[in-house]
């Protein structure tokens, strides 16, 4: 194959977004007789998304000096905002800050303004952004919008937009900041944008639909953002982050194995060029093991969420009040969502509510539930209102409002049951079950109990499970509580000191069946050792 040959089949390839064949045969042209500055852009474009993120940073300082070379300063300037664009995802701030100055001085010395001047602002806005300032980065986004409408970018337009929008959302206007979402997304999923904005694009617009607490918004611009990956299956940068926003909708539906899985693969594919699925792959994999019992595991992996400069929130507080320590997990949600933008504040809510009732401070948690209904006024969408209901329900049955309680949380029951957000759903029943009895509808209580203590099984959410389980036990008066009397019969065997293999002799079982019924024990009432089974038959009246 000519070098010219290769070089059109390379353009080709990267035309049809093969990537591993555009880097393959743009390597080859360039090997036999170099490539022009626009091609060396092509083949660092496609570096970068096979996840070759050092090979595409070189490639794209040869195109920028290329350019230099035969005098196109405007391209020249392009490639070195893109440098500062991709160096900043990397975390190389410095770096990043000296490309972003010699793009501006490049810039500087063209007649007037263009669209590079609309790619160079970029940084400058979510510095703003992600710095507490989103009033400053709405008027720089703005600025970038209008140039790339003025110089025809459909890129820069939509970057901008995608950023005044965050900058609406943190503002407070979720609703302004939804359209603006789907005005991106209209000209991504139109194919006007290049590869690299397109995936900034639908992976940004994701994250603030859960900020916005949009589920079916984020549901639907995640199964477009799939697709879009899997027609490129050779793409690892956005690929990772793709598997993030899946692990996230998986848990909410309750497929928390798949959700380990798509976690699993958002880590793999960091590590691999797609850094920005670190935080992703480790928070919701933390989720999944907090809300199972697995709490060490939990914590290494927001330990590992960490890493990465994101404070992993809600969950580490969360995580702390489930080991009982109720000073600090306050003391770390006041801390966060004192210091959160509007947006990120509105998703630590349910858990500060959660949290102050644990303490308890009911008057801290009254107005935390407050901020959430008045969410819920300006932002009417279900999974808020079911958010908004549920906090609401929860500190009326610490006011003492059990039928103001029961309205709440079943209109709330109701809107999760629609979401298909199972483990919420089962949240919401219990808490159903304790205003029924507070009315004095023992019969309906346990019936409350037990379907949200069946969901808690059916998840493999032990903590929740005992939490249900011990609320069964106060609506039966004591006697065994979730456990069937074969059960309560091995957990007094166990709690007396006798192992498996002479409880199996004691009870005429097999060995495996004894191991079952255990493991059974374990789960029902969220326990994780014998010492701890044997603490439980003795304080319920079991064993002895």
């Amino acid at each position: 194959m000519s070098a010219e040959t290769g070089l059109d089949h390379g353009r080709w390839a990267f035309q049809e977004h093969r990537w591993t064949e555009a880097c393959l045969t743009l390597r080859e042209a360039d090997q036999r007789g170099g490539l022009p500055a626009a091609d060396l852009e092509r083949l660092a474009t496609a570096e970068i998304l096979t996840g070759e993120s050092a090979a595409g940073l070189a490639t794209l300082t040869r195109a920028h000096e290329e350019y230099l070379v035969v005098g196109d300063v405007e391209s020249a300037a392009r490639c070195a905002g893109w440098m500062g664009m991709q160096l900043m995802l990397l975390g190389q701030h410095a770096q990043a800050g000296g490309w972003l100055a010699r793009g501006q001085r490049l810039v500087d010395e063209l007649a007037g303004p263009t669209a590079v001047q609309a790619l160079l602002f970029l940084p400058e806005g979510l510095g703003k952004l992600y710095g507490g300032d989103p009033a400053a980065a709405l008027e720089t986004f703005s600025l970038v919008a209008a140039l790339g409408q003025q110089f025809h970018s459909k890129d820069m337009s939509a970057l901008g937009l995608l950023g005044t929008g965050q900058a609406t959302l943190m503002l407070g206007h979720p609703d302004e900041a939804l359209k603006m979402f789907d005005e991106v997304m209209v000209a991504v999923t139109a194919g006007e944008l290049s590869p690299i904005p397109s995936g900034i694009a639908y992976c940004a617009v994701i994250v603030n639909c859960h900020l916005a607490f949009d589920l079916e918004r984020a549901l639907e611009w995640t199964a477009a953002l799939d697709r879009w990956c899997r027609a490129r299956p050779d793409m690892v940068f956005f690929s990772g982050q793709c598997q993030a926003h899946r692990a996230e909708l998986f848990r909410l539906h309750g497929a928390w194995a798949e959700a380990l899985t798509a976690a699993a693969a958002a880590q793999g594919l960091a590590v691999r060029g797609d850094p920005q699925a670190l935080y992703g792959g480790y928070y919701q994999q933390g989720e999944v093991e907090r809300l199972r019992g697995q709490l060490d595991d939990a914590e290494a992996s927001y330990r590992q969420a960490a890493r990465t400069g994101y404070e992993p929130q809600p969950g580490l507080a969360l995580l702390t009040l489930a080991r009982g320590d109720k000073q600090q997990a306050q003391s770390m949600i006041r801390r966060a969502a004192g210091a959160a933008d509007a947006a990120t504040r509105r998703t630590l809510l349910p858990a500060l509510v959660e949290i102050e009732l644990a303490v308890p401070d009911p008057e801290a948690a009254r107005r935390a539930a407050d901020e959430l209904e008045a969410f819920a006024r300006e932002c009417p969408m279900a999974m808020v209102r079911a958010v908004a209901g549920q906090a609401d329900g929860a500190v009326r049955l610490h006011e003492g409002d059990p039928a103001g309680a029961a309205r709440a949380l079943r209109q709330a029951w109701h809107l999760w049951l629609d979401l298909g957000a199972p483990y919420e759903a089962a949240c919401c029943r219990a808490l159903i079950g304790r205003a029924g009895r507070d009315l004095g509808d023992e019969v309906s209580a346990l019936m409350d109990f037990e379907a949200a203590h069946s969901e808690f099984l059916e998840l493999r959410a032990a903590p929740a499970a005992a939490w249900a389980a011990s609320l069964m036990q106060k609506a039966d008066g004591g006697a065994f509580g979730p456990l069937t009397p074969r059960e309560a019969e091995v957990l007094r065997l166990v709690a007396s000191g006798q192992g498996n293999r002479a409880i199996a002799a004691a009870l005429f079982l097999s060995e495996k069946t004894v191991g079952r019924h255990i493991s059974n024990i374990f789960l029902k009432l969220g326990l994780s050792s014998r010492a701890a089974a044997t603490r439980y038959a003795f304080e319920h009246g079991i064993a002895g």
